[in-house]
């Protein structure tokens, strides 16, 4: 678990840090849309989807942001060659591949790696609009900014957006813009209010529902499709266990 006792990390990451779980980024989600609705208005959230954020984190970004967080003497250097000079190989029952030096990325199992990734990602927050609220677990990331006008909602959204485009171009993440989403979240009845958002160019899509670190949301938030999923999941167990337990055709009583 990640000590933040210098506030070098904000307090917005959820994810390998103590007190901390889903439930706070989900709670906190659900919050900002019931908000909206109290005071009804819209809200639009983007869901991005961070392309194999933990492999592709760039070595050089994290020196350079521990140097901005004050850290001098020794440490940096060991972190420096805990990050040089990597490798890895693949093996496959006797056989293994060749060896590939390890250019980008984090080691996987190490706890050193999770601190410093989340140091690195850390750094997403500060490229957000005065106003536009965020979710971060681990890679899991969300902005959401309610309003009664539409206009205003893109506006901040996408003047957002345009600075996350250049947070990952500058510290080498990349979004994946076939599987970065918008939601619409609103119980107002108005025609032609789905909002038009670019990243990167393409516009991203406008869908009814997103799944969120394992919660089903829509746009109106009603849960019933989240009710209904694990409904489906919930009977595909219960059928199975049907099948074993059969008296009459399943396994004998003793088994």
């Amino acid at each position: 678990m990640i000590n933040n006792n210098n506030n070098i990390i904000t307090k917005m990451p959820s994810g390998f840090r103590k007190r901390t779980s889903t439930t706070d980024q989900l709670v906190r989600l659900e919050t900002i849309v019931c908000k909206a609705f109290i005071q009804k208005q819209h809200a639009v959230a983007v869901f991005f989807d961070l392309e194999k954020a933990y492999n592709t984190t760039w070595k050089y970004g994290i020196m350079q942001d521990l140097f901005n967080a004050g850290l001098r003497g020794r440490l940096p250097l060991f972190i420096q060659d805990f990050l040089q000079n990597r490798q890895f190989w693949m093996r496959l029952g006797y056989h293994k591949s060749d060896r590939f030096d390890q250019e980008m990325g984090v080691s996987q199992g190490s706890i050193m790696s999770v601190t410093l990734f989340v140091l690195k990602i850390n750094s997403v927050i500060k490229n957000l609009n005065p106003g536009v609220e965020c979710s971060l677990y681990v890679d899991d990331f969300l902005i959401c900014y309610h309003s009664r006008y539409m206009h205003i909602i893109e506006r901040h959204l996408q003047q957002t957006l345009n600075k996350l485009q250049t947070w990952v171009d500058t510290d080498g993440f990349k979004f994946s813009e076939s599987k970065t989403v918008c939601v619409h979240v609103c119980k107002l009845c108005t025609v032609n209010s789905a909002s038009v958002l670019l990243l990167n160019g393409p516009p991203i899509a406008v869908v009814e529902r997103v799944k969120f670190l394992g919660l089903i949301f829509d746009k109106q938030l009603s849960f019933i499709l989240l009710l209904h999923y694990l409904n489906q999941k919930c009977l595909k167990a219960l059928n199975l266990l049907r099948l074993v337990f059969s008296t009459k055709w399943g396994i004998d009583d003793k088994s």
